[in-house]
């Protein structure tokens, strides 16, 4: 590895000292990117059974974490789980037909084996979404159970794809009938604002579905896709509640005394002027996160613009939708 030159934090621009491996002030990891790849393609590695390979990339992370970081602990530990899995692997047996097929045997192997992982894979997503759709199904019919189904997904699919162009490791999305959804992912090295742009990316798509509805309503008149619209945007305004494991709650994590006070005072203007109540919820949230002593070292005020612009929007959507509530109830 070549020597580090002495250069300013990412995070909070203060001088970092030569060749150490995190900012002395806010702790951010010097080598965050590079390490975020690194786990990205390790993880893949695993994932196709390539352990060696996988123990090769997770080698060149190690020298990039300070030794007394959770992430280095985790990480000798998970090297180790990897050498004794490497070293206890029963010697491969080669198939009958490996010969005739020569240089190709490999390659067609390999597909084979791709096929039945990225069936199990497919196979996880594919049964919870459609017992998740059956509930909406059975509750709403089968027009608006589908749609609402649908605009769901989409938001799931906005943190799957944020996820993914960040050259992160992410599952596709597992949905629980009735309750809800999300995606696994990996985030080593990772910082609080771009764990919040992930978190935010899921409305921002559940956004863009529900304007989508609002055009088709406008196009055809057709009260469905009105009350799609309506339910879509209510939800995400619901989902941005800086509390728990919601959307707003991660969000909210990147944001200091100051950015939760502008989430909690935009929510309130929003109440009043879209006169709509999931953004009471939104504020209550705000207000309780005030009082929290979970303040990030380092605060993101890009999130807490991100997060206002998305509630806005969602509210202009409900504003141009007629009714009130979910789905217009």
């Amino acid at each position: 590895m070549s020597e580090l030159s002495p250069g300013k934090c990412k995070a909070c621009g203060l001088e970092v000292a030569p060749r150490a491996l995190a900012c002395a002030a806010c702790h951010t990891l010097v080598h965050s990117e590079e390490l975020a790849v690194l786990s990205a393609r390790a993880a893949e590695f695993e994932g196709q059974g390539a352990t060696d390979r996988a123990l090769e990339v997770w080698r060149k992370a190690t020298p990039l974490l300070p030794p007394e970081a959770r992430q280095a602990a985790w990480l000798r530990e998970h090297i180790q789980e990897l050498e004794l899995a490497l070293e206890t692997r029963p010697p491969r047996r080669e198939h009958p037909w490996a010969k005739r097929l020569g240089p190709l045997a490999p390659i067609l192997l390999f597909l084979a084996k791709a096929k039945w992982v990225l069936a199990v894979f497919k196979l996880n997503f594919l049964f919870s979404l459609g017992a998740f759709l059956a509930v909406y199904w059975a509750l709403w019919g089968w027009r608006f159970g589908l749609g609402f189904g649908a605009l769901v997904l989409v938001h799931e699919l906005g943190h799957y794809v944020d996820i993914r162009r960040r050259s992160l490791p992410a599952d596709m999305p597992v949905f629980f009938p009735g309750l809800g959804a999300f995606v696994r992912w990996q985030a080593m090295g990772v910082s609080l604002e771009t764990r919040a742009a992930v978190s935010l990316a899921g409305p921002l798509a559940g956004l863009l579905a529900a304007m989508g509805c609002l055009v088709v309503w406008w196009k055809t008149g057709e009260p469905l896709w009105a009350g799609l619209a309506r339910a879509g945007a209510w939800l995400n305004v619901a989902n941005l509640a800086p509390v728990w494991i919601l959307d707003g709650g991660q969000a909210a994590n990147a944001l200091d005394r100051n950015g939760r006070w502008v989430v909690l005072l935009a929510s309130a203007a929003f109440a009043l002027l879209f006169w709509e109540g999931a953004f009471l919820i939104v504020a209550a949230g705000a207000c309780w996160r005030l009082f929290r002593k979970d303040l990030p070292a380092v605060p993101s005020a890009r999130t807490a613009a991100y997060y206002v612009a998305v509630l806005g929007l969602l509210g202009l959507v409900l504003r141009l939708v007629p009714g009130q509530g979910f789905g217009g109830l």
